[in-house]
This record gives structure tokens, C-alpha cells and sequence, in this order.
């Protein structure tokens, strides 16, 4: 085991744009060795080796570019209404189709709409027609010998159109970039052998050589997937150096590279080679470790799914697009405004994963949760915003450029619902994608309160909220006039759910009620503030006459319903309060509470929106009713209905 004075500690930092020109400059001009020769219609997104050249002519004939007759065009000179001229079809005009090869001796064609036929054996033309007029001369496109695609050039389906067109069967391309993507850490389990079980206590399935390989095939290289290599010096040094000996052009190790005292990649280049770069001023992606071993680049990935992305996406990929000779494709941008302020750390180079969803004039973004090793948030992600090193973050309503990961045309389709979480929400993200596939619900879980706040700024299309009125044991509406004032907006009814502690099997702390939480030994896993579950427990807590200091874990809060039910599973926490479809989900047991409304506030301005009356028919479906009972502990007598109308004043209306 290492000392701790052997620990990596990071005492010179690189920026990344420093760190990426130390590593792209060590490689400057470098490029795949070798020409492959693949047959054209297999060339798709390949680079050519060499410049390629016409075999053909195309057309290969001069052919008729119009439906008509075609004839010697000084057979007509002169011809005009008070002039025909008479032409005897087979002898000296023809009738041909678009693309139609000319018959011999001809050279025009005249359009048919310009063609009188006297008798089948007559036609009367009266325009002087010109030499070549509608005719598809050889060559026109393509001539002979000319060259069709330079060297260098990222070959698409049109370029390979017109290879084929050429009569070129194959062409000289540059081989993919071969990578070596080597796993590391004892702990981790290879996909290849999981199985239909799962990893015993202790082990992870190792996933993120899958993502790489996806992102190196993206990039136009080759992955090969070795072995997972278990935190052992020797071991990992042994892989490091056989993928440098191997045909290789880069070698990833991921996992890998920390400044901890397990962290054996950094020495393991360094006695095989040398470190360039270990520690970028990123984040997340700070712990990347850039080498040279046997003349071959080595990248050490940070473990964590996000920060092995961010990695690969700033320092693999440019250099990949770079061995076949192409510079790094831009990201496309779209300007956004934040749902809310996001800080970030001076010194370092943030990257925000956001949802991103158009309202009215401008697009708004939602931030998803910053963990490294959250590789939902990746699958969820519409974009990136990255705050500079010396900014504090970014503040709600600023405007920033935004780097998309999906097409533009889906984040206009995108409803954005900020507030209380609910497990319905993601059936109805599927019924309504299913419904439409244009449309799309992206949903920030911030708490009722917080999604009531973010509508009264202009920064969601709908909220989920659950806010008891402990006066009169009335839902969400005191709270909406209450913070909302001046909004005209409808209240509508999604489900009645069931709310309780979620405990282990056998509820071993034989957990029955609010008062059981200020025992002794009974850790508690809370609903971070605003959200209405922390309400209900501030209430009862308050009746049973409980300071919150007397809740272990009071202040160890989760945003969704799932994430309590998993920190009870884990055993960080013995109970939360949650809702009973997350703890039928993970086999937990449920200690019920109350039986609860949850509702979704929509804007009366958003009302009419084709994407809301989608979501509207989504929720009044047969198929979103039988999911949402499917669950667990919930009611849908009255899904769909809107249970008030408010035009901002006074006390609104039931129904609508």
C-alpha cells in the first residue's frame, strides 16, 4: 500500500487549453500509416488517402434532359407560327423521355408542350430550336480523368455518389486511428462476463469502455477493449506498456488517474515513458493524466462516466480527428438563459449539463445535477454551458452560449416542468415522446416551492406541486395566489398518491411514526426545502412537538422520491418520507402516512400550446391511467381534470 507521502497531489495544474496544445503539439503532423483500399459504397465517412479521378464521364451519352422530340436543331432555324416547319417522326425527329440517349445525328430537343403532332407520323415544330437546348451533354457533370474527391477529403453520400457516378469501384483511404481503451479497477466487473445476475457486494459493472468506444467510433477510430486491469502496479504498468508495443495510435486508460494514493497510472507512464500533463483546471475532468509512452500518446481518463466524457470529448477526440488529417467539428450553439444561478469555482473550467426547452422568445436552461458519476445526466442532457475559470458561475436570467448535444429541432419541442418530483412524470415524458415524437417533457426537480417561484420568473411551462394548506387541509391553491399573483393559470389534477416512511424490509426500527424519528440510532434522509414532502414533515414534526436538530439526517437531503428510497436501501439512512410507488420499486417496505394531491399549475399564456394539449390528451389516456395504478399508491379518479381557473386575482373558479 502506498504511504501517504506518496500520494499525487496536483502542483501544476494546466489549463485546458494549455494542457490540449502540450498534447496535440507533441503530435503535430502525425498522422495513420498505411492506405486501406475499400470498395466506394463501403467509404462512408472514411478519408482519402490520395486524390481520386474520374474513370468516366457522366452522363456517358448525351441525353435528353427534357420529355420531347428530339431532332438537328438546323432543321428548325427559322420555324415560327407563320413558318412551321413539318418533321417526319423516325427519319428526322424522335420523341424521347428525360435522360433518354439522342439517336444519332440528332443534337436538341424540343419540350413535348412545344410539339404539335399533326398525325402519328407527323410532328409540327414552330420555334427555331438551338444546338444542345434541353440536352444533357457528355461529360456535362463529370468528365474523364477530372478529379472527383482531393486528398484529405471526409468522404459523404454524395461524394460517394459521385465516385459512382465516376465509375471509380474503390478508394485509397487513410486506416481509422486504433485505440486501446484499457479498464482498471479491482472492483470492477466487464460486461462481457455479468451475465443475467448481478455483480456480488462490492463490484460495479465497468461500463464507461462501452461509452468510449461509441465516442471513438464517432470520432472515426478504431476501439480495442482490453482486459480489466485490477489497481496493481505491476498490472497496470504490464497493460500500459503492451498497447504502447501493440498497433495501436492511442491508448486510454480509464479509471486510472487521480491524486490518490491507488492512482498507479501517472507512475506507470512515467516509468514507461513520460507524463506531459497530470491535473487540468476542469470540471468536471480535473484528475486527466496526458503521456507519451513508446512514441504512442496516453490519455488516463478520470474514472467517473462525466469527467471520462469531458476527457475524451476535449483531448482524445481532437487528437483522432487530427491522425486522418481533419480539424475538430465545431459544436453547434444556441444562446440560453438559466433556470437559476449556477455557481461554479474560480480557478476552474466548468462544464454544466443542462436540459433546454424554448419558451416564447428565448430558450431557457435547466441545470442537471453536477455528480462526476451520474451518466443519467448525460443521457439526459440537451447541452453544455461551460463558465470560464474566472468566472464565480453564471446568474438566472443571463444569457450564455450553450453547446448542443441533440438537434435543435427537439429542444423546440421540449415542455420544461420544474417542481415537486413525481414518478408519473416520467411515464408521462414516454406517453407523450410516443404520442408525438416531436415533443419532449424535461422535468428539474426543485420542490413545489421552487417550481412555483421558477414559473413566477418565466422559466417553465408547467410546475408539479403538493403543498398542503395545514389551515384548511386544502391543496396547492393558498400557495398559488399566494406567490403567483398577476398569473392567470389553470390547476390540474394528476393523481392522488400515497405518502409514508420508506424502510427497510421488516421495518427493523419498527418505524410507525413522525415521533420515531427522534429516537436515538434512527437516521432520518429528508427532502431538500420547498419541496412539499418537507413540508408535511416540517408539519407533523411541528404537532408532535420535534426540533428538527432532533432528527438525525434531518439535513441530509435527496431531490426525487427514488433517491430516499435508495439511500434507505443502502443503508445510509433507516427511513424517508416518500411515495409508495418508489418504495414498491426497490422491494421496501412502506409505512403509510397520508394520502396526498398532486397537481401540475399551468400558465394560462402556455394553455393553448399544441405541446400542452399533447400532454393534456397524454394524461386523460387509458395507457398513462393503467401505468400510473401500475406503480403503486396511486389514484386517478379524477386525472386530467382541471380543478381551477385564475386569471391572477381574486378567487378564481372551479373547473373549466
Amino acid at each position: 500500500m502506498k504511504k501517504s507521502s506518496d500520494r499525487h497531489v496536483y502542483l501544476n495544474l494546466k489549463t485546458l487549453d494549455e494542457a490540449r496544445e502540450i498534447f496535440l503539439a507533441r503530435f503535430r503532423g502525425r498522422t495513420t500509416t498505411g492506405e486501406e483500399t475499400v470498395p466506394t459504397p463501403e467509404a462512408l465517412d472514411r478519408v482519402t488517402a490520395a486524390p481520386i479521378f474520374a474513370r468516366l464521364s457522366s452522363p456517358g451519352y448525351h441525353s435528353a434532359a427534357m420529355d420531347g422530340v428530339a431532332l438537328r436543331a438546323e432543321d428548325t432555324y427559322g420555324a415560327g407560327p407563320d413558318q412551321p416547319r413539318d418533321l417526319a417522326v423516325g427519319q428526322n425527329a424522335f420523341f424521347v423521355n428525360t435522360g433518354q440517349i439522342l439517336p444519332e445525328g440528332t443534337n436538341a430537343v424540343v419540350m413535348i408542350e412545344q410539339v404539335q403532332e399533326l398525325d402519328p407520323g407527323t410532328v409540327r415544330i414552330e420555334a427555331s430550336a438551338y444546338p444542345y437546348q434541353h440536352v444533357r451533354k457528355v461529360g456535362e457533370d463529370i468528365v474523364a480523368t477530372e478529379m472527383v474527391a482531393a486528398q484529405g477529403r471526409k468522404l459523404g453520400p454524395y461524394e460517394l455518389g459521385a465516385l459512382a457516378a465516376a465509375g471509380v469501384l474503390e478508394v485509397p483511404v487513410r486506416p481509422r486511428p486504433r485505440v486501446a481503451v484499457i479498464p482498471t479497477g479491482s472492483e470492477l466487473v466487464s460486461f462481457a462476463d455479468l451475465g443475467a445476475g448481478a455483480p456480488a457486494a462490492g463490484r460495479i459493472v465497468e461500463f464507461n469502455s462501452i461509452i468510449l468506444s461509441g465516442l471513438i467510433r464517432r470520432a472515426g477510430g478504431d476501439p480495442t477493449l482490453f482486459p480489466v486491469a485490477p489497481d496493481e502496479p505491476g498490472r497496470i504498468q504490464e497493460a500500459i506498456s503492451q498497447a504502447a508495443k501493440g498497433d495501436f495510435d492511442l491508448v486510454i486508460m480509464n479509471a486510472g488517474s487521480s491524486a490518490g494514493g491507488a492512482d498507479y497510472t501517472a507512475d506507470a507512464i512515467a516509468a514507461l515513458g513520460e507524463v506531459l500533463v497530470h491535473g487540468i483546471t476542469i470540471m468536471p475532468g480535473k484528475p486527466t493524466i496526458l503521456g507519451v509512452v513508446n512514441d504512442k500518446p496516453v490519455i488516463g481518463n478520470p474514472g467517473y462516466p462525466v469527467s471520462a466524457v469531458i476527457s475524451f470529448e476535449q483531448l482524445a477526440a481532437p487528437l483522432l480527428y487530427s491522425l486522418v488529417g481533419l480539424p475538430t467539428p465545431e459544436q453547434p450553439r444556441l444562446r440560453v438563459a438559466p433556470t437559476q444561478a449556477i455557481p461554479s469555482r474560480l480557478g476552474l473550467e466548468e462544464f454544466i449539463r443542462v436540459k433546454l426547452g424554448r419558451l416564447g422568445d428565448r430558450v431557457v436552461a435547466v441545470p442537471l445535477p453536477r455528480g462526476a458519476g451520474s451518466i443519467t445526466t448525460l443521457t439526459r442532457a440537451d447541452g453544455m454551458i461551460r463558465i470560464p475559470a474566472n468566472k464565480e458561475g453564471v446568474a438566472a436570467l443571463e444569457e450564455v452560449d450553450a453547446e448542443l448535444i441533440r438537434p435543435a429541432s427537439e429542444i423546440e419541442g421540449a415542455l420544461i416542468a420544474i417542481g415537486s418530483h413525481d414518478n408519473t412524470l416520467d411515464l408521462l415524458a414516454d406517453l407523450l415522446h410516443r404520442r408525438n415524437p416531436r415533443f419532449s417533457l424535461s422535468s428539474g426537480n426543485v420542490g413545489s416551492l421552487g417550481g412555483l417561484l421558477t414559473m413566477k420568473r418565466g422559466f417553465c411551462h408547467l410546475a408539479g406541486s403538493h403543498l398542503l394548506d395545514t389551515t384548511t387541509g386544502e391543496y396547492n391553491i393558498s400557495y398559488l395566489k399566494k406567490h403567483l399573483a398577476g398569473l392567470p393559470l389553470r390547476l390540474v389534477h394528476l393523481v392522488m398518491r400515497d405518502q409514508g416512511f420508506i424502510v427497510l424490509p421488516g421495518n427493523p426500527k419498527n418505524i410507525v411514526g413522525f415521533k420515531d424519528l427522534a429516537r436515538p440510532g434512527v437516521r432520518y434522509v429528508n427532502r431538500q426545502a420547498g419541496a412539499g414532502t418537507r413540508i408535511l414533515l416540517d408539519y407533523h414534526l411541528k404537532s408532535d412537538g420535534i426540533q428538527p436538530d432532533q432528527v438525525l439526517g434531518y439535513d441530509y437531503e435527496e431531490t426525487t422520491h427514488m433517491a430516499v428510497a435508495v439511500a434507505v436501501l443502502s443503508g445510509r439512512a433507516d427511513a424517508g418520507l416518500a411515495v409508495y410507488s418508489a418504495a414498491k420499486a426497490l422491494d421496501l417496505d412502506f409505512v403509510p402516512v397520508t394520502t396526498e394531491e398532486y397537481d401540475l399549475v399551468i400558465p394560462e399564456a402556455y394553455w393553448s400550446d399544441p405541446r400542452i394539449q399533447t400532454l393534456m390528451d397524454v394524461i386523460r389516456s387509458n395507457d398513462f391511467i393503467r401505468a400510473a395504478r401500475a406503480l403503486g399508491g396511486y389514484g386517478t379518479d379524477r386525472t386530467g381534470q382541471v380543478l381551477w381557473t385564475w386569471d391572477g386575482q381574486g378567487d378564481g373558479e372551479a373547473g373549466a
